[in-house]
C-alpha cells in the first residue's frame, strides 16, 4: 500500500481508502462490517460513510466495525458528512455531529466534511454566521472533529473559488480518467494550497467497469481498464486518497494490488492521457471545458455533453435518459446550471470550440425534449 501525508495535518493515510456506500445491504451488518475490518487488516487506513449511505445502514456498520477494532482506534481515520440544507444552524450541525459519533462508537471523527456542496448558494448557506460550518467549529475546539473538510461537485474553478478563502484542510470530489480534465483545476488548486484531496467516483460510477472493451484504449499492456482507471487517481501525486466501494473480500484485494504496483504519474504523463482520452473518446464528450465560455446563454454545454455520454455508453432510452436528468439536475454536474438545454439559440459556438467535433446543437436539442418531459402537465 502507498501511504501519503493528507495536505498539512501531519496524517499519513494509505492511497486506498474504503468508500462506505456500496456495501451489500442483503447481508447481516455484522457481515460487513468484517469487510470493513479486513481493510483495515490489509492497510487500508481512510474509512469514508455518511448518513443515508445503503439506506442508511452504512454508519451503524461503521460503527460495529468501530467497535471491534476499538483497540486499534489510531490505525484508521473515520470520515463521515452533513449537508448544510439539512442542517443549516450551528445547533443542529453539532447534534448531527453528536449522532454521527454514537453511531461510528467513537468518541471523534477524523475528517468532518460540509458534503455535496453543488451550488455557490449551498456553500454560502454552509458558511453563513450561525450555520453549520460555526458549528463544525465548536466541535472541533470540543475535540469531536479534528478536521474539517468540504465535499463539492462544483466544476474546478468554482471549487479553486472555494479553497481560496482556506477554510477547509480538505476536499473530497469526483474525478477520475474521464471526466479529470471537468475538475483538475480544482485537484491542483488544492495542491498547491497544501490541501487534502480525496477522489470520488475513480471508476466514473461504474462506467469503466462496465465498457471494459469500449474503454480499453485507457489500459497499459497487460492491465484492465478499472485498474488503469484506479492507477490514475492512486498514482498522481496530487490525489491522496482514492475512494473505492467495496462489496467482497475480492474486491479489497484487488484495489489494494492495484495500488502496491501503481506507478506513478508525472505531469507529462497527464498530459499525454489527456491527449489519449481526447482523441480516442470519438464521440464522447471528455469535459475539457472549451466550450464552457462560448455559449451566450450560459448553458453549461460540457456538464450537458457528459451527461449525455450515458446514452453512448450505455444504450439508455429516452425514459431512462429522462430518469437519470432528473437525478442529474438534483445532485449531479447540471444541479448548478444558470440555464437548460432548451435554451440554446443554435448560434454554433460551442461546436466551433469544441476538440472533438461534437453535434452539440442537436444534442442540446434531444435533451430539451428529456426537460419537457420533466415538466408537469400544462392545465
Amino acid at each position: 500500500m502507498i501511504y501519503k501525508s493528507y495536505g498539512k495535518t501531519g496524517i499519513k493515510v494509505g492511497a486506498i481508502g474504503f468508500g462506505g456506500m456500496r456495501f451489500d445491504t442483503t447481508r447481516p451488518k455484522d457481515n460487513n462490517a468484517d469487510l470493513l475490518c479486513y481493510a483495515v487488516d490489509q492497510g487500508i487506513t481512510y474509512l469514508d460513510t455518511a448518513p443515508g449511505y445503503c439506506d442508511d445502514q452504512s454508519e451503524d456498520i461503521f460503527g460495529l466495525a468501530i467497535r471491534r477494532m476499538s483497540g486499534r482506534r489510531g490505525d484508521f481515520y473515520v470520515s463521515t458528512k452533513g449537508m448544510p440544507q439539512d442542517f443549516e444552524t450551528a445547533a443542529k450541525a453539532q447534534e448531527a455531529v453528536e449522532k454521527s459519533l454514537k453511531r461510528l462508537n467513537t468518541d471523534y471523527i477524523d475528517f468532518y466534511h460540509v458534503w455535496c456542496i453543488r451550488r455557490w448558494s449551498e456553500y454560502e448557506l454552509a458558511m453563513r454566521p450561525g450555520g453549520e460550518y460555526e458549528g463544525l467549529l465548536k466541535c472541533k475546539e470540543q475535540g469531536k472533529i479534528r478536521h474539517v473538510v468540504v465535499s463539492t461537485h462544483l466544476r474546478g474553478p468554482d471549487i479553486r473559488r472555494v479553497l481560496e478563502k482556506q477554510e477547509f484542510e480538505g476536499v473530497l470530489l469526483g474525478v477520475n480518467i474521464l471526466n479529470f480534465l471537468y475538475r483538475w483545476e480544482g485537484v491542483e488548486a488544492a495542491h498547491e494550497m497544501g490541501l487534502g484531496v480525496v477522489a470520488m467516483n475513480p471508476l466514473a460510477g461504474g462506467i469503466i467497469p462496465q465498457h471494459q472493451e469500449r474503454l480499453n484504449f485507457l489500459a497499459a499492456p497487460g492491465e484492465t481498464p478499472t485498474e488503469a482507471a484506479l492507477r490514475f487517481c492512486i498514482s498522481c501525486p496530487p490525489i491522496t486518497v482514492t475512494l473505492v466501494g467495496f462489496t467482497t473480500r475480492e474486491h479489497v484485494d484487488a484495489a489494494c494490488r492495484t495500488a502496491d504496483n501503481a506507478v506513478p504519474f508525472g505531469e507529462d504523463d497527464i498530459e499525454r492521457i489527456r491527449r489519449r482520452v481526447t482523441s480516442s473518446m470519438d464521440k464522447l464528450c471528455t469535459g475539457c471545458g472549451y466550450c464552457m465560455d462560448r455559449c451566450p446563454r450560459d448553458i453549461p454545454i460540457s456538464n450537458y455533453m457528459q451527461y449525455y455520454n450515458e446514452k453512448l455508453l450505455h444504450g439508455k432510452t429516452d425514459q431512462e435518459m429522462v430518469k437519470s436528468l432528473k437525478v442529474q439536475q438534483e445532485w449531479g454536474m447540471l444541479a448548478d446550471r444558470k440555464a437548460d438545454a432548451q435554451d440554446c439559440v443554435r448560434c454554433g459556438r460551442c461546436e466551433m470550440a469544441c476538440t472533438q467535433h461534437l453535434d452539440i446543437v442537436n444534442r442540446l436539442e434531444e435533451i430539451a425534449d428529456w426537460e419537457a418531459a420533466l415538466q408537469p402537465p400544462q392545465p
